[in-house]
């Protein structure tokens, strides 16, 4: 049973930097997709970064506008732990954070929310 476990959520004031992390357990596939998503209050769930594992585009990232050149998208080298290390963070950026795992590397392609593995989400407030 693949788990994820979000950490290092916090408090930050706007310009600040944050990195959250994302423990990955569990894993059965050999191809799949890790992503990033976050929501704000009373907003839908946003995709923000992904992260390709195992295909042909091993390691391949994508990013959202609203949080591109600001965020990296990255993994230890064991594979078993995600990061996503936000820069000059903005009051806008508020909100639980999510990693997700889906084991079709094209679900990277999209932004869509159709992930199979969600882990509990941690909470990132700037102001």
């Amino acid at each position: 049973q693949v788990q994820l476990v979000e950490s290092g959520g916090g408090a930050v004031q706007a310009g600040g930097s944050l990195r959250v992390s994302c423990g990955i357990s569990g894993l059965m596939y050999s191809w799949y997709c890790l992503a990033w998503f976050r929501q704000a209050p009373g907003k839908e769930r946003e995709g923000i970064a992904t992260l390709k594992s195992g295909s042909s585009d091993d390691g391949k990232t994508k990013y959202s506008d609203s949080v591109k050149g600001r965020y990296t998208i990255s993994r230890d080298s064991t594979g078993n732990t995600l990061f996503l290390q936000m820069n000059n963070l903005k009051p806008e950026d508020t909100g639980m954070y999510y990693c997700a795992l889906d084991p079709f590397p094209s679900t990277c392609d999209t932004w869509s929310a159709e992930y199979r593995h969600w882990g509990q989400g941690t909470q990132v407030t700037v102001s």
